[in-house]
C-alpha cells in the first residue's frame, strides 16, 4: 500500500488533472442534457480525490479526521461544479454522496480485515 505522502501527491496531481480539464471543457460540459450529468461525475471525482488529500494530511500531521474533512472536500467540489453549470452541483452531490458511501463501505471491510489479521499474530 502507499503511504501518506505518496497518496496525498498522487491525489493532488489527479485532482488538479481533472480540474484544468474540467475548466478547458467546461463549454461542451454546458451543452447537453448528458454532458452536464457529466459535468457533476467529473466534480464527484474532484470530491473524492481531494477527500483523500484531506484525510491524508491530517492522518500525517496526527489530526484525527472526521466529517469536517468530508464538508470541506464537498464544498470544493460544489464549487467546481459550480463553474460548469447549475445542475452540475446538483449531480455532483448525488454522486459524491453515493462515492462516500462506497468509500465508507470499502474502509470498513479492509478494517476488519485488518484487526482479523492482528487477531490471528
Amino acid at each position: 500500500m502507499a503511504g501518506a505522502g505518496t497518496s496525498m501527491l498522487g491525489s493532488v496531481l489527479v485532482f488538479t488533472v481533472i480540474l484544468s480539464l474540467q475548466e478547458i471543457y467546461r463549454g461542451k460540459l454546458a451543452s447537453s442534457e448528458l454532458f452536464t450529468i457529466l459535468g457533476g461525475f467529473t466534480s464527484s471525482l474532484l470530491f473524492l480525490f481531494s477527500l483523500t488529500f484531506i484525510g491524508n494530511f491530517q492522518e500525517s500531521s496526527g489530526i484525527k479526521s472526521g466529517w469536517g474533512a468530508v464538508i470541506l472536500a464537498e464544498i470544493i467540489a460544489l464549487i467546481a461544479a459550480s463553474t460548469v453549470h447549475r445542475v452540475c452541483i446538483t449531480t455532483c452531490f448525488l454522486f459524491s454522496a453515493g462515492l462516500l458511501y462506497e468509500v465508507n463501505k470499502i474502509s470498513g471491510y479492509m478494517l476488519s480485515k485488518t484487526e482479523s489479521k492482528s487477531k490471528r499474530h
